[in-house]
This record gives structure tokens, C-alpha cells and sequence, in this order.
């Protein structure tokens, strides 16, 4: 946490603000009758499927109400792709705050799972014939007044000279990320290739299976 507020804190004396719009996957699991978690699930619902298929559609709302209560704004909620496998995003908001609130969300998610006797969990690879559980984040570097500065209507990709940059850094630098981003042996089950997590250090403008994904959006 203080190698991120140095980070925030340098951002800051060059003119920039780094926000960040997390984007959290989990799984919500049955417990056994002794209470400790399986990987057991009733529910086959898909990507974007609703209630009555969502099984875990109330235990999802309960843990949003709980987040709002707390202070979080929360931008959207769904089902994922695999059976049991739900997904949280937030807001926009600083660097710092929002990795305090990724710490905070788990530790809530987990015991508002555990009144409607499942188990959440964030494990990367939790089965193997099911897809995992990543964190994608949304990313953008902003000036004091509030500009997207990685922003470039004329380019042909929509990103300035400091967004190619900025790309360049994460790229350069991914390989030590990871050590730090994917800190299990279970991380490395889920980052193989066609399984739409980041396999190679590639950047698209269309796909959202690469290491960084620039979506087709305006300036703002």
C-alpha cells in the first residue's frame, strides 16, 4: 500500500491522476454440512443470464446493498460465464481508494455469502472444466482539471502519444506485475492460451482477450 501512495503521490507532482474501475470475478460455492467450502453449485446459469436461473442472484443484491451502505458506488453487477461464477464492478475512482475498497469488498463478499450459507471464493482456477476468476481493470490517466490525457480523437487507435507510452510501461513491466498479480500456483491453471485471460504480452483495439484491451470509446 505505501509503494502504491508513493506511486499516486509522484503521479501527482508530474500532473497526473491514475484512476482505476475494478471489474472483481468470484464464485459463489454450496458448503458442506459441516460448513466448509466445496466447489458444488446447483445453478447452470450463463454470461448475463437472470433469475430464476441465477440461483445466486439474491446473494449478489444482498452483497451490493451492503457495499452502498458502506460508501461503495457500485457501476454494474452479473452473472459470468461459468455456473456459480458471478461479477461486481466498480466505479472509477483513485488509485489508492480503490485498492483499499478491492480489500475491503472481499472480506464483505465472503460474509454475506456465508448468511446465505455458500462460500465465495476469488481463486483463479477453482475447477478444472470451468473457466476462472480474473480482475480485469479499467484504467485511465488523468491531468488536475479531470482530461482522459491518454486520449486522442485523431489517432487511429483514439490514444495520444502518452497512452502509447503508458501501454509501453505496463508492457515492459508485466512480467514483474505478474509476480504480484498472480501469486499462486493456481493463478498459472487459468493463463493458458484460449482461455481469455492474457497468455502473451499483446495489446489489441478490438479483442478483449489480450494483456491490455483499448476499447472503441470517446474521449471521455
Amino acid at each position: 500500500r505505501r509503494v502504491l501512495k508513493r506511486a499516486v503521490e509522484h503521479a501527482a507532482t508530474m500532473g497526473y491522476t491514475f484512476q482505476v474501475n475494478p471489474e472483481c470475478e468470484f464464485f459463489l460455492f454450496h458448503t458442506d454440512e459441516n460448513g466448509m467450502p466445496t466447489t458444488l453449485t446447483h445453478e447452470k446459469a450463463g454470461y448475463l443470464d437472470t433469475s430464476p436461473i441465477d440461483l445466486g442472484e439474491n446473494t449478489r443484491r444482498d452483497i451490493i446493498l451492503t457495499l452502498e451502505e458502506m460508501g461503495y458506488e457500485i457501476d454494474s453487477s452479473h452473472h459470468e460465464i461459468a455456473s456459480a461464477q458471478h461479477e461486481i464492478d466498480f466505479t472509477f475512482e483513485d488509485a489508492l481508494a480503490a485498492a483499499d475498497n478491492i480489500v475491503t469488498f472481499r472480506m464483505t463478499c465472503k460474509t454475506i455469502a456465508s448468511r446465505h450459507g455458500l462460500h465465495a471464493t476469488f481463486m483463479p482456477k477453482p475447477m478444472n472444466d470451468s473457466d476462472g476468476c480474473g480482475m480485469h481493470l479499467k484504467m485511465t490517466l488523468m491531468d488536475l482539471e479531470g482530461n482522459n490525457i491518454l486520449s486522442d480523437p485523431a489517432d487511429s487507435y483514439g490514444l495520444s502519444e502518452l497512452g502509447y507510452h503508458f501501454m509501453a510501461g505496463i508492457m515492459a513491466h508485466v512480467r514483474g506485475l505478474t509476480a504480484v498479480t498472480n501469486p499462486l500456483v493456481n493463478s498459472y491453471k487459468r493463463i493458458v492460451p484460449g482461455n481469455e485471460a492474457p497468455a502473451y504480452i499483446v495489446w489489441s483495439s478490438g479483442n478483449r482477450s489480450p494483456l491490455i484491451s483499448v476499447p472503441r470509446t470517446s474521449a471521455k
